[in-house]
């Protein structure tokens, strides 16, 4: 959901960008595609479906919609699940037959103890405008070691991709003091309840947490690329050993101004489609980047301990 917090990290950047002659925002909106619907401005989640449908889904405070979005940006149609809530759906993935996983996983406050992923058929298949989930739960077994203090608050959550059969989440740090971790976790890709298991973290930056929160991912359709988002940046891995995305090589590209960059996915092997919510008017967007096309800066692999 939009932060109130985030207008004073808005008019920093501005005031950054405008020290630079507006290159970085050229950067970013060079790369526009469209602008979205004016009932998609929290959008969290996108994703192509195998026709090359764009799907989006809505912060929390929207029902529980899934909708496809014409290349004017336009609503084309609106699919309910009739057996979910919108608590706070963050972020949207597929596995490799088509089927949409819709993360109610945000916890900015870290204190919701079970979190719910809805798995849903293939949105080609689905003739009408409803459907029915299968219904995932999981939970972090150090959330339940009370107090969560300060420190230890690194459960919130805005980004997940399915990779062979299992679902991985990238958590959004909110520690206090910000140590930069987003720690890696897999549970099952089918209905159960689980605990997360933890696998490994990665360290984005140490000062000013808002630039660098991931708040979206996104996996290759070649499943060789995995895509990290956050407000001014793409993290890229590749060549990971076994299911530690964190173990390979890791690039980023920036992406120009700041705004509230909330959805990644690719739209092929080459080509990452991102969309910002909207604040003040300033984004409901969808950017396009070729990856061949960009400035990829090499960065020093650092991970780190739990």
């Amino acid at each position: 959901m939009i932060k109130k917090s985030f207008l004073s990290l808005l008019i920093i950047s501005t005031l950054i960008v405008l020290t630079v002659g507006g290159y970085l925002s050229y950067q970013l909106y060079k790369h526009k595609y469209t602008t979205l619907d004016p009932k998609l401005k929290e959008v969290s989640g996108i994703e192509f479906d195998k026709r090359g449908n764009l799907w989006a889904i809505n912060d929390g405070g929207d029902g529980p919609f899934l909708y496809q979005v014409d290349e004017k940006g336009k609503i084309a149609k609106r699919i309910e699940v009739t057996n979910a809530k919108n608590i706070d759906w963050e972020d949207m993935t597929q596995n490799e037959f088509g089927h949409f996983f819709l993360g109610d996983f945000g916890n900015n406050k870290n204190n919701r103890r079970w979190l719910t992923i809805y798995k849903i058929e293939n949105p080609i298949d689905i003739k009408g405008d409803t459907t029915e989930a299968e219904i995932i739960k999981f939970t972090y077994k150090d959330l339940w070691d009370a107090p969560v203090t300060p420190d230890r608050k690194n459960f919130d959550l805005e980004a997940f991709v399915e990779y062979k059969h299992h679902l991985y989440l990238f958590t959004k740090n909110r520690t206090s003091p910000f140590d930069g971790k987003t720690n890696l976790y897999r549970i099952g890709n089918h209905a159960d309840n689980y605990e997360a298991h933890f696998i490994s973290s990665f360290e984005t930056c140490t000062t000013a947490e808002k630039l660098c929160w991931i708040t979206s991912s996104a996996m290759s359709p070649d499943r060789s690329k995995l895509a990290l988002l956050d407000s001014t940046d793409l993290w890229l891995f590749d060549s990971w050993q076994g299911d530690d995305f964190f173990s390979g090589n890791v690039q980023k590209i920036n992406l120009g101004i700041v705004t509230q960059k909330e959805a990644v996915t690719f739209y092929d092997n080459n080509t990452v489609v991102i969309a910002d919510e909207e604040f003040k008017g300033i984004g409901r967007n969808v950017y396009v980047f070729k990856l061949d096309e960009q400035v990829l800066q090499k960065v020093e692999l650092k991970t780190v301990d739990q």
